[in-house]
């Protein structure tokens, strides 16, 4: 089973998300990106994509992502499926992915951009990769999937035990 880009999984996004008439903008793709990987690492103990995360000032970022989007969008700027690079986004993820992402979607979807910032914020994760700094100094260290996989397979126990 082939792995799916980090490209292809934000053009199923942002094709699910215009579907489902609910917003999206950089911010809220690039956070939406990074707990799909965090959950697939958590529950399914490997990553769906090929692509690390860095703990910036407005939280998890991936840099390919970043770079897509940079010449074109600003940070709150709406995608739509305009912006699609992927012909058959649906077709570019096996069905379990589709299935792993939907089921992420259903979690997160309905937050903004700007409320998983500040989820993100609050996290392990995101906290460590930091390192002490500021929240407003910038940081390009990657955070770790090992802890990614840990800290959000805890946070599922916790919420199972209850």
């Amino acid at each position: 089973m082939t792995k799916a880009t980090i490209g292809s999984v934000a053009d199923y996004v942002i094709v699910k998300l215009e579907e489902a008439g609910a917003g999206l903008n950089v911010l809220k793709l690039q956070k939406l990106l990074f707990y799909i990987q965090a959950w697939h690492l958590a529950i399914k103990q490997k990553p769906l994509f090929d692509a690390k995360f860095q703990a910036w000032v407005h939280g998890p970022v991936n840099r390919e992502i970043y770079d897509r989007f940079s010449r074109t969008h600003m940070m709150y700027d709406a995608i739509t499926s305009n912006d699609v690079v992927e012909q058959n986004q649906g077709e570019s993820l096996n069905r379990d992915a589709a299935d792993f992402v939907n089921e992420i979607l259903e979690a997160y979807a309905s937050y903004s951009g700007t409320k998983l910032e500040r989820m993100t914020h609050d996290e392990e994760p995101w906290i460590q990769a930091r390192g002490g700094l500021s929240n407003s100094a910038r940081c390009e260290t990657e955070i770790d999937e090992e802890l990614m996989a840990s800290y959000y397979k805890q946070t599922l126990e916790v919420a199972n035990s209850r």
